[in-house]
């Protein structure tokens, strides 16, 4: 299908608006160019910012107010997407909490469901084409809509500059604020989980992030010199109550996030290996979750067996990259949290850890289901099923290969 066939094809489009400028500019580049009416989409992950002025705004461009939806998803986010990504301790590239990957299949699903209702025959977002939310946007409508057409603007206009972009904005009457006429020194995405900050003034990996860069922590040097020692309450894997306190899942996210804010926890500078094949630097502020990753390891240290442990551990990084590069309705995915969902039958009880500059340390543990015995490990002397005296056999029988091999190392003189 040639592109002008498919722009007098499309009627109606669901779009992914935040309010901001560039999507601004999107909303009113497919009212010119594809003709069709546009439906906007604004999600509430918990970026922290108020989400009426995008209403207004959508309204000032010419939508009709039956076609502006905005919804609140942050408990929904977090307690069908956060939590079980963190019931496998996932870190991309062992470092990175996946803040922003792990939001992209909940605001594309709702944008299917919102094009279902009103009998749209198209989606569209603002990611760039150089990036991995293009992937993550468009491998969940088709894996949830096979039929639907995506249009991806920074993939198809002209608008390739900042400069154009205003002009195109002046040109259709498009509020722009004073701080936006220039080139951001740098990009940010923000929900719930963390905010990510890439490009511009970051572009070079060499130079330390500026310290105006950050809004999710507070500098680990200038944190409190007092340490701070909290309790987390864990049930079946997931986190249920913060110093005794049964909270719902968005509200325990955002009180870890308080905490580690005050304490400097959190910060990650990183280069990573997009998705679609480049490097990237970027600068990543995840508390909250930087502190519940603690304390699970630290709850599943005493409750899973070490067949199970382990075996997560080697899942864990396939996991992570199906995150990272989009594929979350997919069947392996699906697989996998199964077996991990399996592993947190018994991941239930408190953990007590200690956040002090920048650093979460977990000192204390206990659960009913605890498989650590202090009868068997104990160095002292006392009535346990442990005969020392087995141990030769079990190490006798493990080196059995190994000195076959030193064996051979000799009579070949090798």
């Amino acid at each position: 299908m040639t592109g002008n066939a498919r722009k007098n094809q499309v009627k109606k489009v669901v779009l992914a608006y935040s309010g901001g400028l560039d999507t601004s500019i999107i909303l009113k580049w497919l009212q010119s160019t594809y003709g069709c009416e546009v439906v906007t989409f604004t999600a509430d992950l918990g970026q922290g910012e108020e989400l009426e002025p995008a209403r207004k705004k959508a309204i000032l461009l010419g939508i009709k107010p039956e076609n502006i939806f905005i919804e609140d998803l942050r408990e929904e986010f977090v307690r069908d997407y956060v939590f079980p990504m963190f019931r496998a301790n996932t870190v991309y590239e062992g470092q990175y909490l996946l803040g922003t990957s792990i939001a992209r299949p909940l605001i594309a699903k709702k944008q299917i469901e919102i094009a279902e209702k009103v009998g749209a025959d198209a989606v569209a977002h603002g990611a760039t084409g150089k990036g991995n939310d293009q992937v993550r946007f468009e491998l969940t409508y088709y894996a949830l809509k096979p039929d639907v057409t995506v249009i991806a603007p920074w993939r198809e206009w002209d608008l390739t500059s900042r400069t154009r972009l205003i002009e195109f904005a002046e040109q259709h009457q498009i509020p722009i604020a004073k701080d936006k006429r220039g080139d951001a020194p740098f990009s940010v995405d923000a929900n719930l989980l963390h905010a990510s900050s890439e490009g511009k003034v970051l572009e070079d990996p060499s130079v330390e992030v500026p310290d105006y860069v950050y809004s999710r922590t507070g500098d680990p040097e200038s944190a409190p010199d007092k340490p701070q020692t909290i309790t987390v309450d864990f049930e079946k894997g997931d986190a249920v109550a913060v110093d005794g306190k049964t909270m719902s899942p968005a509200t325990l996210l955002k009180a870890l996030n308080e905490l580690g804010k005050l304490h400097g926890v959190g910060r990650l500078d990183l280069v990573e290996n997009r998705f679609v094949g480049m490097k990237s630097r970027g600068m990543y502020e995840t508390p909250g979750g930087t502190i519940l990753l603690a304390a699970h390891r630290g709850i599943e240290s005493i409750t899973l067996d070490r067949g199970a442990a382990h075996l997560k551990d080697e899942l864990m990084p396939k996991y992570a990259e199906l995150i990272y590069n989009g594929f979350w309705f997919t069947p392996e995915r699906e697989m996998l949290q199964s077996a991990i969902d399996k592993s947190q039958e018994f991941v239930s009880g408190r953990v007590t850890l200690k956040l002090y500059k920048g650093s979460v340390f977990v000192i204390g543990r206990e659960s009913k289901y605890s498989l650590y015995d202090q009868e068997l490990v104990t160095f002292e002397e006392g009535a346990v099923a442990y005969d020392h005296r087995d141990a030769e056999g079990f190490i006798k029988l493990n080196a059995l290969r190994l000195r076959t091999l030193g064996q051979r190392r000799k009579k070949l003189k090798l």
